[in-house]
């Protein structure tokens, strides 16, 4: 008999019998036998648990694919006024005792592969020697001492990060906040050809697994426990945010409107720039808040969804979530969030899709639910090797964990950067600056080819340096470029 009967699908009250194909039977099959190759009985039922959650989401996923179930792009609206509230208008008077009903919360799953890491991209230091989670760790306990609280730090880790973080944590061990971590779900990725998940044992290497996206952030943090131990520790209130933005700090303003406003969930939203434009977005749907994710658009409005016009904000996925809510919303049966198909490629050339869900998506299921639109400062994620040269600058100092803008800074507005591909990997990045470059007075930087910086440079204005194919360029010493395009024959234009 297989271990995941059918009728064990049902996920609590609201879900409805889902289809019973082939492909469902033969995953179900697979799973069962995945299941088999687990030796201790206490991690086969923590991976039985796991594999019921992807069965859902598998099986979900068959079901809107028979249905060819997709946006209909029509209904979709810009949200009303009410739907997003402009910061500037929420409350300017805070209670510092609200602040003892808060927890806070990292996604800390990621590796940073992009910018060439191996390791938790959370521990990559990113200014004065500090990483991404000593910044955080600064700013919470400078919280917790300023006010004598408590506000404890949530890090949900990955597979991929996990040991990892586990290690790194040990040397906050003297530090005023109380440091909790959990795992998110393991999932297997799923062979295109023949829809049957890539590992064979339940050890299989790791590129055989997927973290499923932050959205299973609350099936995650429900299962492990931890959503009923803060709510027995008195925490009612959960902010949410990736470990690599460094603009997501507690904010008191907007932790007191949601309390005033009994929001259930509030999203940060921003305005969009030309950087941001494939960004997930809040839309009106048929009346109701719902978030959008560039994966979900159907390919002829892609430009449509780009557009500034019709969608003039995107999600910083900077999230504050009630936690008493979030709670009735699981026992409850619960979240079904918009299914997100990520393919992708493994090493060995399998084609292979992951299905993941976004965090933001959970805003459709509370009540009250509002976008808050933030300033840019709130929104200072490190993606690449050329936001860590802004972040690394001069032109952000540091004021008890948190990134302030140097008021030497003519403008309130940060230079755009643009490093080429001989930057992309970090350690080709921290090979080639000797020092990072003096830039607040900087405004525009594009840098690409074979090109080195030495100590002391000072970049102003609009700065653009090309180093042809073959040819290598050293900005010398000391060097001063001001409104210059230096071009790989050393030729310097005046801009």
């Amino acid at each position: 008999m297989p271990l995941f009967k059918y009728r064990r699908l049902h996920r609590r009250k609201h879900v409805k019998s889902a289809p019973t194909g082939a492909e469902t039977t033969s995953m179900q099959d697979e799973l069962s036998r995945l299941s088999q190759t687990v030796a201790e009985s206490a991690n086969k039922k923590a991976f039985e648990t796991e594999m019921k959650s992807f069965l859902s989401l598998f099986t979900r996923y068959l079901a809107e694919k028979a249905s060819s179930k997709e946006l209909v792009w029509k209904h979709i609206k810009s949200p009303s006024k009410d739907q997003i509230v402009p910061y500037h208008q929420i409350t300017t008077e805070t209670d510092p005792e609200s602040l003892r009903k808060l927890a806070v919360l990292k996604v800390n799953g990621g590796l940073g592969t992009s910018m060439g890491m191996t390791g938790t991209k959370s521990a990559l230091e990113v200014k004065n020697n500090m990483t991404f989670l000593d910044l955080t760790v600064k700013q919470i306990e400078h919280l917790n001492t300023t006010h004598n609280l408590d506000v404890p730090l949530i890090l949900m880790t990955s597979f991929n990060t996990h040991e990892d973080t586990l290690r790194i944590i040990k040397k906050y061990a003297d530090h005023e906040l109380r440091i909790t971590t959990f795992n998110q779900s393991r999932y297997p990725r799923i062979v295109r050809e023949s829809m049957l998940p890539c590992p064979k044992t339940a050890d299989d290497d790791k590129s055989a697994w997927y973290p499923p996206g932050h959205g299973d952030l609350y099936n995650a943090l429900f299962q492990s426990g931890v959503l009923d131990q803060l709510l027995a520790d008195g925490k009612e209130y959960l902010f949410v945010s990736n470990s690599d933005n460094l603009g997501a700090v507690v904010n008191q303003r907007i932790l007191q409107h949601m309390i005033d406003s009994q929001a259930e969930f509030l999203m940060e939203v921003t305005d969009k720039t030309k950087a941001d434009v494939k960004g997930g977005t809040l839309i009106d749907y048929d009346g109701s808040i719902r978030l959008l994710e560039i994966a979900q658009v159907p390919p002829e409005h892609t430009e449509d969804f780009k557009s500034v016009r019709k969608f003039k904000i995107f999600n910083t996925n900077n999230l504050w979530i009630n936690l008493r809510a979030l709670k009735r919303v699981m026992d409850n049966g619960g979240m079904e969030l918009e299914i997100i198909i990520n393919p992708k490629i493994t090493e060995k050339g399998e084609h292979v899709i992951q299905l993941e869900t976004a965090a933001g998506a959970a805003i459709k299921h509370f009540r009250n639910a509002h976008g808050i639109n933030v300033p840019r400062s709130r929104f200072l994620p490190v993606k690449s090797c050329s936001d860590l040269l802004l972040i690394k600058s001069d032109i952000y100092s540091i004021e008890n964990g948190q990134l302030v803008i140097s008021p030497e800074r003519m403008f309130s507005t940060t230079p755009v950067i643009k490093l080429g591909d001989h930057f992309k990997k970090i350690q080709q990045f921290q090979k080639r600056f000797k020092k990072i470059p003096t830039i607040i007075e900087l405004d525009h930087l594009t840098v690409t080819g074979d090109v080195y910086f030495g100590r002391n440079v000072t970049l102003r204005g609009t700065v653009i340096v090309v180093a042809n194919e073959g040819q290598r360029i050293d900005i010398p010493d000391g060097c001063v470029l001001e409104n210059r395009l230096l071009s790989g024959n050393l030729n310097m234009i005046e801009l």
